[in-house]
This record gives structure tokens, sequence and C-alpha cells, in this order.
């Protein structure tokens, strides 16, 4: 097996980026939703009830500035692409806390179950996709650990999925039976939750042992 793809959110519930490489720590990867878009009362928003979030896409520029379309996190710009889609009392802050993650830092996709479902595997949002997987062999994967390059991880939990694999990452219409298969063919769960044991620097290509 191997490190196919890796991908990292810069903004939570935005469009990600995929990268060559990544390090990797307890908390996840480098830079992986260290912004986080914020509603009234301090409670986050999410595609999950603003899915026109997913239109926009959240990039680390070479200066190690978030941005969103291009514009630094914290202008004027940044604030009224979000605002026009989160409302307008949405905002945006910088965050380091662990609860900045649905679960665990991580989140591992196989090519297998990818292939399985047929299914556009932006719609997961995974960090890592692992190629050279067999069918749905990912669900005996649960207390696995496994080395990703450098580093070390856990795989904790199939991840339960959610309204956000129903949205198309390009236009964000919404196809519900992309859930509704998930539910019926794999009991709602595709992906792992996986927690970081070891860091070390991951690269496409590297083995998965």
């Amino acid at each position: 097996m191997f490190v196919k793809e890796l991908w990292r959110y810069p903004v939570k519930s935005m469009a990600g980026e995929q990268v060559q490489q990544i390090e990797a720590n307890r908390n996840g990867f480098e830079g992986d939703r260290n912004v986080v878009v914020m509603g009234p009362r301090g409670r986050v928003i999410t595609s999950r009830t603003h899915p026109k979030l997913l239109g926009l896409k959240g990039t680390i520029s070479e200066d190690g500035v978030t941005r969103v379309n291009g514009f630094a996190w914290d202008s004027p710009e940044a604030l009224e692409l979000v605002r026009a889609v989160a409302g307008p009392e949405a905002h945006l802050i910088f965050t380091e806390s662990p609860q900045r993650f649905d679960i665990l830092p991580l989140l591992v996709a196989t090519d297998g179950a990818i292939a399985h479902m047929n299914i556009d595997r932006r719609r997961l949002r995974p960090n890592i996709v692992v190629g050279g997987v067999e069918g749905l062999a990912e669900r005996s994967w649960p207390g696995r650990r496994l080395q990703v390059g450098e580093a070390l991880v856990e795989a904790a939990q199939l991840r339960g999925r959610c309204v956000m694999t129903t949205y198309d990452p390009d236009t964000q219409v919404q196809d519900m039976s992309v859930l509704k298969r998930i539910v019926n063919e794999l009991d709602g769960v595709m992906t792992l939750d996986t927690a970081v044991v070891r860091g070390g620097l991951i690269r496409v290509g590297d083995s998965v042992l």
C-alpha cells in the first residue's frame, strides 16, 4: 500500500488543497483547519448547514498565510466572501484548539472503498488516500496502527458519514442518493477516524505498512 493523495483543509468546511508532502503531528496535518467560520453566540458554522462554503477554497500560500480564494483569511475580501454564503454575522477565527476537528485529527480513505462506491473522493474530505487497497479492506482496520511515511497513525474507528457527502464538490448540488447508498450498503460508515501516534513527514508515494 502507498500514499496516493494528501489533502489539507486550511479553512474548516471549505474546499481543500492537495499537497505532495506534509508534516503530521499529534494535532494532525500542519495547517489543517486552523481557520474556522464562526457564527452568532460563538457557534462554528460548517457546510452541513451552509453547503455553499464548499464553493470557497482554502489554501496556504508560500508565505504561510491561510487564504480564502486567494485573499488572506483575515482580510475584508475574505470576510465578504464568507458572509455571502454563511450569513451577515459570520466571521473567521484562527485556532489551534483540538476542538476544530469533528472527531480525530486525520481522516484516512482508501482507494478500494472509493472505487467500490464509485464516488468522488472529495465528497469524503480525506486527509490521506491510501492506494493499493483491495475493496472494503478498510473495514477491518479499526484498532490497527499504520506506518505512513515517517509518521505512525492509529485507525480508531470507521467514520459515520453525514449530509456533507451529498454535495457535489464543484457545484454544491445535492444528491441524497450518495448518503443513502453509504447507509444502505456500508451501514453509514466509510473512511477512518485516525490519531497520530508519532509525527513525521509524509510524502505522496510513501509506503503504508
